[in-house]
């Protein structure tokens, strides 16, 4: 929704009696329509801060309203609603004061879709989408145009499908899952034999299984299984552009940032938290609640959960390359340490 367009304003009195907190105010009537920044917002917004590092900018804010953690509450002389996450509450608002707007149930006329396709109450259907055999769509689905949607796949409740979306045969994707434009689940994986120089293909036999309330972002891959699924519990919010290959398992609510690529057969465990281009190997296994950093490989399985760092920060290039020498090196360097090492010992047993 275009909030310039069409403001729709909302009392301060209103948003807390709907979501919680404490209002401190002198006219709880005080109405916003938006959110926004403190360093950018109107009279007519909400802002945030939850962290010490942002007070400063309460001074300056044209911000007709603020949320507050419970510890900054007199902070600031604005309107204000105090909570104990002030990121979580400015979440929630922005979805209240941002409802999606809803969509005419109906099937376009240039959409094909097959007669053996069972269909819930009030989906959406849009222009150019097509259903193949046997598939199954849960109530209040929504498909957005463009999308293709094979044999034998199974869509739950409330789940809306973007533009261009892709679900190979016999995916199944639970209910108020959200998958973003350009998504291709269950595509093959990368499975590939070698008969002396030539490379043999190995069919991909598995499905796609994508637990409930799953948000998968803009252009990302999911592969179907080589022989088992490859499984997406429950909660589960994947970035844009991110690879997961065949037979990956991912724990319920594991959040994976953009560029991430997982390696076939790994598997994660639930409430992990991935940073952007972060690499995981094949065949390995990651605890539950571990984070890991951005840009780090994960090549063996980690059993403690905690956070992992990898990778070697940017320097400049002059210095860079010496280092990389340096690194080249490290083997034959580690050999002659040892070797000065045992020369040592034996010079100060002699002295003993």
């Amino acid at each position: 929704m275009n909030q310039a367009l069409k403001p729709h304003f909302v009392s301060l009195k209103t948003i807390v009696e709907k979501l919680g907190g404490e209002l401190i105010s002198e006219d709880p009537a005080c109405q916003v329509s938006r959110v926004g920044t403190l360093e950018n917002a109107k009279a007519d917004a909400i802002s945030f801060v939850s962290q010490a590092k942002f007070l400063p900018q309460l001074a300056t804010t044209q911000a007709g309203a603020v949320v507050l953690p419970i510890a900054y509450r007199d902070a600031s002389t604005l309107p204000r609603i105090i909570t104990e996450n002030p990121y979580l509450y400015f979440a929630r608002l922005s979805a209240f004061l941002n409802p999606p707007k809803p969509k005419t149930p109906g099937i376009h006329p240039s959409a094909v879709v097959a007669a053996s396709v069972q269909c819930g109450e009030r989906v959406s259907i849009g222009a150019h989408v097509f259903i193949g055999e046997n598939v199954r769509l849960g109530h209040d689905v929504v498909i957005e145009p463009n999308c293709v949607i094979a044999d034998h796949c199974h869509i739950g409740d409330n789940t809306h499908l973007m533009a261009q979306v892709t679900l190979y045969a016999h995916s199944q994707i639970g209910s108020r899952c959200i998958l973003h434009s350009g998504v291709v689940i269950g595509a093959d994986g990368f499975g590939i034999a070698v008969d002396q120089q030539r490379w043999v293909k190995v069919p991909q036999l598995g499905k796609v299984v994508l637990g409930d309330d799953v948000e998968v972002g803009a252009n990302t891959t999911i592969d179907r299984g080589a022989i088992d699924d490859t499984i997406i519990e429950e909660g589960v919010k994947l970035d844009n552009l991110i690879q997961i290959a065949h037979n990956v398992h991912i724990g319920a609510h594991t959040a994976i940032a953009a560029c991430t690529g997982i390696a076939g057969s790994a598997r994660i465990g639930r409430w992990c938290r991935i940073g952007g281009s972060a690499r995981i190997a094949g065949h390995i296994h990651i605890a539950d609640g571990v984070e890991i950093s951005a840009t780090t490989f994960i090549t063996k399985s980690i059993t403690l959960t905690g956070t992992y760092s990898g990778g070697y920060p940017f320097e400049p290039n002059a210095q860079w390359r010496r280092t990389a020498v340096q690194i080249r090196h490290l083997d034959s360097l580690n050999k002659t340490v040892k070797t000065l090492e045992k020369r040592l010992a034996a010079l100060e047993r002699k002295v003993t």
